[in-house]
């Protein structure tokens, strides 16, 4: 399972990463130490969290929001195959995106939930790429 530093859960979550220490201190973010004593967050707990947060669950009412170029960087909250067909959902930080791509795409990608994406959306169709 992929596990994520404060800082890199904090840019995926929309929030700067003293807001994103905040909560892992008031015990609304579950982390982790290393053996070098970095504190990680578990992809599915943030994955989980990301969800709450878009929800209004948790957050800052000052936080700005923006993508620039289209480019939504953020963590796979689902994945759904089908025999031929599969749905990919990425939280980026408030903004919830939903892709339908081929099952080889996915497969081919590794993608799970947990996992750090970027959807790029032009026009109506979403792209995935894998970090």
């Amino acid at each position: 399972m992929q596990s994520y530093t404060i800082g890199q859960a904090a840019r995926l979550l929309g929030v700067s990463a003293d807001t994103a220490r905040r909560w892992a201190d008031a015990g609304r973010l579950a982390t982790h130490r290393d053996d070098s004593g970095r504190r990680l967050v578990d992809g599915r707990d943030l994955a989980a969290f990301s969800v709450e947060v878009a929800q209004g669950g948790v957050g800052e009412e000052d936080v700005s929001y923006t993508s620039a170029r289209n480019a939504f960087p953020g963590i796979v909250t689902a994945v759904k195959l089908g025999d031929v067909a599969a749905q990919v959902e990425i939280q980026a930080g408030p903004h919830r995106l939903v892709s339908l791509l081929t099952r080889e795409a996915v497969e081919e990608l590794g993608l799970e939930v947990g996992m750090q994406a970027t959807a790029r959306v032009k026009s109506t169709s979403v792209h995935i790429d894998r970090l």
